[in-house]
């Protein structure tokens, strides 16, 4: 039913984009299906430019057709539609858990408004019960894990932090970076971990997506509702 219910709330999003749209593209299973809705509107003949969050999207949307540009070329977007991992009633995010955190990010912040779609597992009164996401530089890392572990103490949350992948097969971005997942059950102050967690040097990014997102689609069993910010 997870996957019935993403791609409805894809298709939805889908029929948001106009043509002459310069849109974000994002990652995910969720965006996949966003992806494919997407290529069936370009086949029809909506004329759209894309930039996509991550190696794999870029291949999945020229293997489908749709025409494709980067953010040097095309750096002001109207649009990003993108799946979360987490969403609280004010569209604050919890999204990396596909690896591509820092792409998605950037995008999203070129972008005038932000669609996300969901399925209705990911909503959440508060963030942080998915493994928040924390994208690091290699070199250095047990440095930067203890800073972010005093960080998070700081800010009174656990300190388990897992390396994605392991230490003989850690996981790499596109980037080129680590990540870590922090454990952390509960955030109940998303603004303030992003302070502390964005002065850590070492640290890229991180997957709070706070004020970002403008509307989501998330659908269930009663079919897809729209979300706006509380």
């Amino acid at each position: 039913m997870s996957d019935q219910f993403k791609k409805q709330a894809a298709e939805r999003a889908a029929q948001d984009v106009t043509s002459g749209m310069r849109l974000g593209i994002g990652t995910g299973s969720t965006a996949e299906f966003f992806v494919q809705a997407l290529a069936e509107r370009v086949s029809d003949g909506l004329d759209v430019i894309g930039v996509p969050t991550s190696e794999r999207t870029r291949s999945l949307a020229s293997e489908l057709g749709i025409r494709l540009t980067t953010l040097d070329d095309l750096p002001e977007l109207d649009l990003t539609i993108d799946g979360a991992d987490e969403l609280d009633a004010g569209l604050s995010l919890i999204k990396g858990g596909g690896g591509a955190l820092l792409r998605e990010k950037i995008v999203a912040s070129s972008s005038a408004n932000m669609i996300v779609i969901a399925d209705g597992s990911k909503e959440v009164t508060t963030l942080g019960r998915f493994p928040l996401p924390i994208e690091v530089v290699p070199f250095g890392l047990k440095a930067t894990m203890n800073a972010i572990a005093k960080a998070l103490e700081t800010t009174g949350l656990p300190q388990k932090l897992v390396l994605r992948g392991g230490v003989q097969d850690p996981f790499v971005t596109d980037g080129g970076h680590y990540i870590l997942d922090a454990h952390l059950e509960a955030i109940p102050d998303a603004q303030s971990l992003a302070g502390e967690l964005v002065d850590i040097p070492g640290v890229v990014e991180h997957g709070l997506f706070i004020g970002l997102a403008t509307k989501a689609y998330v659908a269930g069993t009663n079919g897809v509702k729209t979300v706006v910010p509380a």
